[in-house]
């Protein structure tokens, strides 16, 4: 479990979960690449470990409408750590895609048309991304629960054999069902608090599946993104990281 989280007891809680996971492989020790290793033993950090591969503990965020694309999230795997591409609006790296959706009228088959591409640009976004990683790494992909393309987005990564996918704007209860035909594959859910935790846990594990990691925001430092359904709910004690991760933990 990896906690988003400058605070040093909550780097420790994070090691503490990560050690509870159950490794998926064995471990690859090319996941880092050589150049990276001398800094990284000095550094006095300890290895994320996700997929059974010992990474540099840096976690690429998603940035959308094509800030992280292929480039940014391919070199920070060929680095050894994990990268992200956010699936929104991909289209906009691919000036064929563009020129295929400009200029569409409001309404019609519009939304379908540009929906598709947006999908094309995502699987090639993904291919790219692993020419660059080379093997080194882990490459996700981070898909918004609250947007209608979730779905599609989510099958469509898999499929073009993303090693993981991160969900945030909503509870993807449903994820280990999209997900079945690609049991390898890493399930990352971002949440705010315990008890989003907790519902999660016990609906996926009823589907025998459990989060192979999950990433915990505080709404306030995410952006408003998650957790808060109201502005004046940003202070709540409920979020703060020294409550979250220890009662995380307990669960």
């Amino acid at each position: 479990l990896t906690a988003v989280n400058g605070n040093r007891d909550a780097a420790h809680h994070s090691r503490a979960l990560e050690d509870r996971l159950p490794m998926l492989l064995k471990t690859d020790a090319d996941a880092i690449d050589p150049r990276m290793r001398p800094f990284f033993e000095r550094s006095g950090l300890s290895a994320l470990r996700l997929r059974g591969r010992a990474l540099l503990p840096i976690v690429q965020g998603g940035m959308g409408v094509g800030v992280s694309a292929h480039r940014l999230a391919g070199s920070v795997a060929a680095l050894g750590a994990m990268g992200t591409i956010s699936s929104v609006d991909l289209r906009r790296h691919h000036p064929d895609l563009m020129a295929q959706t400009s200029g569409l009228p409001p309404g019609g088959d519009t939304k379908a048309r540009i929906d598709a591409v947006n999908l094309e640009a995502l699987r090639r976004e993904i291919a790219a991304a692993q020419a660059l990683a080379a093997g080194r790494g882990l490459l996700a992909v981070n898909v918004m629960r609250a947007v209608s393309e979730y779905a599609p987005s989510v099958r469509t990564a898999l499929e073009a054999g993303i090693d993981a996918v991160v969900v945030g704007a909503g509870l993807p209860l449903d994820l280990p069902d999209l997900a079945r035909e690609h049991p390898r594959a890493l399930l990352i859910p971002i949440l705010s608090d315990a008890r989003g935790v907790a519902l999660l846990l016990k609906k996926w594990e009823r589907k025998q599946r459990r989060p192979d990691a999950i990433v915990i925001e505080h709404p306030r430092w995410a952006g408003g993104h998650l957790g808060a359904a109201r502005i004046d709910d940003l202070g709540d004690a409920r979020f703060d990281f020294e409550r979250v991760i220890p009662e995380v933990l307990a669960l």
